[in-house]
């Protein structure tokens, strides 16, 4: 099969490429590296194509590639940066998700796999959220998303594009960067590692539904081919953990001495709780998170101290 994968240099993209090549696909890979890696394509084979999903480049490589599927996982991925800046997430988020449906409509494409967040859910009213909870956006961040989603059952309605919609909860493991807002496990270990004060935003009771990066790309996998047309899933694992429980099994992890963060004022456009009923997932993909926290922490942990960060 041959696949395009947009955000293919990034935290989750370059997994996905790695699984998508090994399993032998012809994989190919957008990606204008303002927050991806090109060190995390080595060794995969697959094609770089160093542009912007929101430009007229875009179209022309999926012309000239003409992808079967097209994993689409190129976003702003900042809910700070979103309410700071919210033209620029639209720019990148509903424009550049409009770009690639057309591009991938006009070079043939059959299905688009599109990366949304458990954002677009708000303050639930009750947990774990079930796929079909009614969204709540309370970032511009999390309107974009609700938007790409639309604009793919509108493609679908219109062109006959199928989709499968994957809404992540918090995705963690090896190549997530220590920096930003974004991946708060990469910046608890890396800070713990370092030995240097970690910081909670609240009061640290704030839970959210981890899962580790291989289990998120096994859902994109299996909803490469023809599971999941015309459907959303939550890839999460049902399990809320808080701020500081999680922080506890990071200090454990990295061998750090017991030691309280520090804290801050929420954020805006944080929410309080999180968790995801992945079972519809199970039952129409066969998907399960089969990683532990505590298993997926450690693989985090080790890789970032083999990175000496």
């Amino acid at each position: 099969m041959r696949i395009l994968v947009t955000g293919g240099a990034g935290f989750i993209g370059s997994h996905l490429v790695d699984r998508l090549a090994g399993d032998g696909h012809e994989v190919a890979v957008a990606d204008d590296l303002s927050s991806g890696d090109e060190r995390n394509l080595s060794g995969s084979g697959a094609a770089l194509h160093r542009l912007d999903v929101t430009t007229p480049a875009f179209a022309d490589l999926a012309g000239a590639w003409r992808p079967e599927v097209v994993c689409h996982l190129a976003a702003q991925i900042s809910v700070r940066a979103s309410v700071t800046d919210p033209l620029q997430d639209a720019r990148v988020n509903v424009l550049g998700t409009a770009n690639v449906l057309e591009a991938a409509r006009l070079s043939g494409a059959r299905k688009v796999v599109f990366a949304s967040s458990v954002a677009v859910y708000g303050i639930p009213a009750a947990l774990p959220v079930q796929a079909d909870a009614r969204f709540d956006p309370r970032s511009p961040y999390a309107a974009a998303k609700i938007c790409g989603e639309t604009y793919l059952r509108t493609y679908r309605a219109l062109h006959g594009l199928d989709f499968t919609t994957l809404t992540l909860a918090n995705a963690y493991g090896p190549r997530q960067r220590p920096a930003g807002e974004a991946g708060v496990v990469a910046i608890f270990a890396a800070a713990l590692l370092r030995g240097e004060p970690t910081r909670v935003f609240g009061d640290g009771m704030q839970t959210r539904d981890y899962v580790y990066v291989g289990d998120v790309v096994d859902a994109f996998v299996r909803t490469c081919g023809e599971r999941g047309g015309g459907c959303r899933f939550n890839i999460g694992t049902g399990i809320s953990t808080s701020d500081i429980e999680l922080h506890s099994l990071i200090a454990e992890a990295a061998g750090a001495a017991p030691s309280e963060p520090t804290y801050a004022p929420r954020r805006p456009g944080d929410l309080p709780a999180m968790a995801v009923d992945p079972v519809p997932a199970h039952d129409d993909l066969g998907w399960v998170p089969d990683t532990s926290l505590r298993d997926g922490i450690k693989a985090t942990v080790d890789w970032l101290r083999r990175q000496g960060r």
